[in-house]
């Protein structure tokens, strides 16, 4: 599972062993106990990516075999990539864009987007 954390500061993506619908799970029991406000909805995320990275042509492949729409590479010029995600989006405010993104894709797909996404930090 993917989970991408946008705050204030920018975007980081983390890699988690755990099942989707297991994470999402314990983060409604979190909030049910906690009383805090949460909101679940499913959304896209995009972001982008220098196309010149070592595993672009892998993670290209891997969106290729991913079932249905949620998983896609766009080039969008010489120098990036487009990075689309389909999965679910969660916030304690509705209207904000503060909150975590989470997607359950390949392990290959994850594996590919995750060392593409430190690559691009480095």
């Amino acid at each position: 599972m993917l989970k991408l954390i946008y705050t204030e500061n920018g975007c980081e993506l983390e890699s988690l062993t755990q099942v989707l619908e297991e994470w999402v799970n314990n983060r409604v029991l979190l909030a049910l106990r906690s009383g805090t406000d949460l909101s679940i909805k499913p959304s896209t995320a995009a972001f982008l990516l220098p196309s010149n990275l070592t595993y672009l042509e892998d993670l290209v492949n891997a969106a290729k075999m991913q079932v249905g729409e949620i998983l896609a590479v766009n080039i969008c010029d010489r120098h990036w990539v487009e990075v689309v995600l389909q999965g679910t989006w969660l916030t304690s405010e509705p209207d904000s864009e503060e909150g975590l993104f989470v997607c359950q894709l390949s392990d290959r797909a994850e594996y590919f987007l995750h060392e593409l996404w430190q690559e691009a930090d480095a």
